[in-house]
């Protein structure tokens, strides 16, 4: 299957929202160049708060663009760039792609998906009530599905830019579903 990149974000800082940019450039094993998340090892302040020895499994955010008319309907303006995403896809189905899916970006770039992001309470400080909006819950009230993309690791270098067609190679079977990173 394949998809393409709407818009591309980073942040040098820390924010919770990240500025559309006209390319972003990928670096093998580290991320994104000159966002505030790339790293060998993790970036999140939460995450290195915890342990800062692990391994980065959050180079690269992806966001599906439906994800912003889903939560127009419930009431909340968010756009691309919004909830710290740093590529926006169309035509993909991100968060039911299995683990170790890999994507190529543009001409060069491939990065392997490793999980969901995991909505946190830094939604609700961007607009209250967003962090349950990002969750999906069956009727027992397990989370069964959640709107804040997925995260990924830079497999091979290389430019992104809006536009750039996305190729999906999925991983050997048996597949793996995606868990929180």
């Amino acid at each position: 299957s394949s998809g393409v990149v709407v818009s591309v974000h980073l942040s040098p800082t820390h924010s919770f929202s990240k500025p559309s940019k006209s390319e972003i450039i990928l670096i093998e094993g580290l991320g994104i160049e000159g966002d505030a998340h790339a790293g060998e090892k993790v970036q999140h302040l939460s995450r290195v708060k915890a342990n800062p020895e692990t391994p980065n499994l959050r180079q690269v955010h992806l966001v599906d663009c439906g994800v912003f008319d889903q939560l127009k309907q419930s009431g909340y303006e968010v756009q691309p760039g919004d909830i710290g995403e740093n590529i926006v896809t169309k035509g993909l189905d991100l968060v039911h792609l299995p683990t170790g899916t890999l994507l190529q970006l543009g001409e060069e770039a491939i990065i392997e998906i490793t999980g969901f992001r995991n909505p946190c309470k830094l939604l609700d400080k961007f607009q209250s009530g967003l962090m349950e909006a990002c969750q999906e819950r069956d009727g027992e009230g397990n989370i069964v599905g959640r709107k804040t993309g997925v995260m990924s690791v830079v497999k091979k270098g290389g430019r992104v830019h809006p536009g750039d067609a996305i190729l999906v190679t999925l991983p050997p079977h048996p597949h793996r579903p995606l868990e929180k990173v």
